[in-house]
């Protein structure tokens, strides 16, 4: 019998991939989706056919818990959060509710309807904050700068509290930024690949950027959620650092991107002080080699290709937009 997944986020960057990674495996797919006026399936659009899709909201645990029932799957992966760091300045309870409370209800729908689930939860470098050490591993203390990454380590623990408690086979991936065509408009890489292309096919002539001088860890979104996957394969639960444990300003992001298409960053970036964080995280750097002993994961996409990619990707789309 093939394998089932229940992801959360399904229509999300991650769990795009990680659907399309899970077919390719054979699993039988599930996502839940929340019930919206307007429904954003963009990113899974083509695989529609192929996943089945359940109603369900972190915010509302006996939905989770009709979704287990329904979906049976062998392993859960809980990608679903209010992600962007900007937003949770302005909505800390809503991000709370959703990035912490509601790992809580997932968790707990698990342990309810069958504790020998697999769960994955997603944690995030953003907990690291302002670090207390270079590179970040799993041992790293966490000093959270945004209610986001606040939130994310609420999550964290509780999903080892989870293990520990009740002996069940749940494991965080601290995945630093992974980024893709499919990533959302308001994160700083898209930004940047969508405003060259803009700029380059004549749609724009600047780009407004906050700080430049903030320094990531960026790896390829597709590489990361396979990560994810080999660590529900584990006979042991554990938490892992997932990492290119290189570093880039957001400075060389733009100059790497303007270079793709043959211009000066110079030539078209104003700094905008609305774009600048209440709190900055400076220098984010993984340590992934945890991961690479034990799971044998390595990325397989450089950060050059990355910005690359998506500037290309965001050509092809805005190209049919020009006339």
């Amino acid at each position: 019998m093939a394998k089932r997944a229940l992801i959360t986020g399904v229509s999300g960057q991650d769990g795009s991939y990680l659907a399309e990674l899970l077919l390719d495996k054979g699993y039988e797919v599930w996502g839940i989706v929340r019930r919206l006026s307007a429904e954003n399936y963009e990113r899974i659009e083509h695989i529609l056919d192929r996943i089945h899709l359940v109603q369900g909201d972190l915010l509302d645990q006996s939905s989770l818990a009709s979704a287990l029932v329904q979906a049976e799957p062998d392993e859960v992966y809980n990608l679903a959060a209010q992600s962007f760091v900007p937003t949770s300045w302005t909505q800390p309870v809503l991000t709370a509710e959703f990035t912490s409370v509601g790992v809580t209800r997932l968790l707990e729908a698990v342990r309810t309807v069958n504790p020998r689930i697999r769960f994955y939860q997603a944690s995030s470098s953003e907990m690291y904050g302002k670090v207390r050490a270079v590179p970040q591993d799993e041992e790293t203390p966490f000093y959270p700068r945004s209610p986001y990454g606040v939130a994310k380590v609420y999550g964290h623990f509780i999903t080892v509290n989870y293990r520990e408690s009740y002996d069940m086979h749940c494991t965080s991936g601290i995945l630093f930024n992974h980024e893709s065509p499919r990533r959302g408009i308001e994160f700083v890489t898209r930004k940047v690949s969508d405003g060259v292309a803009r700029i380059k096919l004549g749609l724009q002539t600047e780009l407004a950027m906050g700080n430049l001088d903030a320094q990531r860890d960026w790896g390829f979104a597709g590489d990361y959620v396979d990560a994810m996957w080999r660590m529900l394969q584990q006979d042991d639960a554990d938490d892992y650092v997932i990492a290119t444990g290189e570093t880039h300003s957001v400075e060389r992001l733009v100059e790497v991107a303007f270079a793709h298409v043959g211009l000066d960053w110079h030539d078209h970036v104003v700094l905008d002080d609305r774009f600048v964080r209440p709190a900055e995280v400076d220098l984010l750097i993984g340590d992934r080699s945890k991961a690479e002993a034990e799971l044998g994961w390595t990325p397989t996409v450089s950060f050059e290709e990355l910005v690359h990619m998506m500037v290309d990707a965001d050509l092809e789309r805005l190209d049919g937009t020009k006339g």
